[in-house]
């Protein structure tokens, strides 16, 4: 026998038998190779996901990345937008959770935050965005509907201004960060501080067969019984007015969601809202499991809501959920001295979607809002 142990590399052999033996510490790290090789076929063919950008957030595969969105200053306001983005690493859809549009509604931005706190974004497929109070200044002063420093409604001023008022701005900043740097989007909802509303679905109708059939799915996914047909919003890209329809013109299907009542912060609202996002995401295939598609929906094919023709205290005479006959009485309005100057009837057959049950009624502002029940 010839030989003697070498450094590696010297490619030194020992013989027997005629057949050459590979010296042991190149055995190991050609071993160690080998290990490596196997372990990495598992992944073989697996196409990765890429870094994802908003605003300034840089985010990773597999990461997660909290920060702020800034709507720049004017006239001495400005505010910001506090967001998180989950970036999986796997590829696939980028959906956009949006909450808090009205600050006051507090089952989805704390549903969002919860959602924040149990998704690992190592087991997720594609991008999450977590808008979780697209009205900060409206949540800061505990405001319905309005932003304390324009006194706009947010959700009427989409696609937004850069150089307008901060509620124009704000809808700028969300429609150029957000909605189009998403292929999905849910707008989440609910009642207002002043709103009785039962849990439902708005379904919004663009026209285009491919894009309402997708945003039909999401809306079973998400699992609320009462979903509107609603074909009322307006078509106009420059006058889009509301979060959803916006994305809806834009060609991105999406949905908006009411679930919550009376600025409250129940548990059972927000684990529906929770429920709801995680059905979606199952429907996008980014995260493992079957949706829960809601079996029986309740559809709604028209709907109507009343408003107060002056300034005064509303007084309902119903409840949410409650199926009125058309022309029944529901409320009535008085005026600061007590004496009754509108009464309030129900437009046609339906169900209460939502009513005021708060006694501050403001002209022009919505009393109570009636569905009409698709029969089919």
């Amino acid at each position: 026998m010839i030989g003697k142990r070498g450094r590696i590399g010297q490619n030194q052999y020992k013989t027997g038998g005629g057949i050459p033996m590979i010296r042991s510490d190149l055995r190991r790290v050609l071993f160690f190779l080998f290990a490596v090789l196997v372990i990495h076929s598992f992944s073989w063919g697996e196409e990765e996901n890429v870094r994802f950008v908003v605003g300034d957030i840089v985010v990773e595969p597999g990461e997660t990345r909290s920060g702020y969105l800034p709507v720049p200053e004017k006239n001495g306001i400005e505010t910001r937008i506090p967001v998180t983005i989950m970036n999986g690493f796997k590829p696939g859809k980028v959906l956009a959770l949006v909450a808090g549009v009205h600050g006051y509604e507090y089952p989805p931005i704390l549903a969002l935050y919860r959602l924040k706190n149990t998704i690992d974004p190592s087991s997720l497929s594609g991008t999450l965005i977590l808008v979780h109070i697209a009205n900060l200044q409206s949540f800061q002063k505990r405001i319905i509907y309005y932003n304390p420093n324009d006194w706009k409604n947010l959700n009427r001023v989409f696609p937004g201004d850069p150089e307008g008022t901060i509620s124009q701005r704000v809808a700028y900043v969300l429609k150029k960060e957000v909605v189009d740097e998403c292929d999905y989007l849910i707008d989440m909802h609910c009642g207002d501080g002043n709103e009785a509303l039962i849990p439902y679905t708005y379904w919004m109708i663009s026209g285009n067969k491919e894009l309402d059939e997708l945003s039909k799915k999401m809306a079973l996914a998400f699992g609320l019984k009462y979903i509107i047909i609603d074909q009322s919003r307006t078509k106009d890209l420059s006058d889009s007015k509301y979060l959803g329809n916006t994305a809806v013109l834009f060609k991105k299907p999406a949905i908006t969601t009411e679930s919550g009542y009376l600025g409250k912060t129940d548990e059972e609202s927000i684990v529906r809202n929770t429920r709801g996002v995680l059905s979606v995401m199952r429907l996008l295939g980014m995260i493992q499991g079957e949706p829960d598609m809601v079996s029986d929906p309740i559809w709604i094919d028209k709907y109507e809501v009343v408003y107060s023709e002056a300034d005064g205290l509303f007084y309902p005479l119903t409840e949410m959920g409650y199926f009125a006959q058309k022309g029944e009485k529901l409320g009535y309005l008085t005026d600061y001295l007590g004496n009754v100057i509108q009464e309030l009837r129900a437009p046609f057959t339906g169900i209460v979607l939502y009513i005021i049950n708060t006694p501050p009624a403001s002209k022009g502002e919505p009393l109570f809002e009636v569905g009409s029940v698709l029969n089919k």
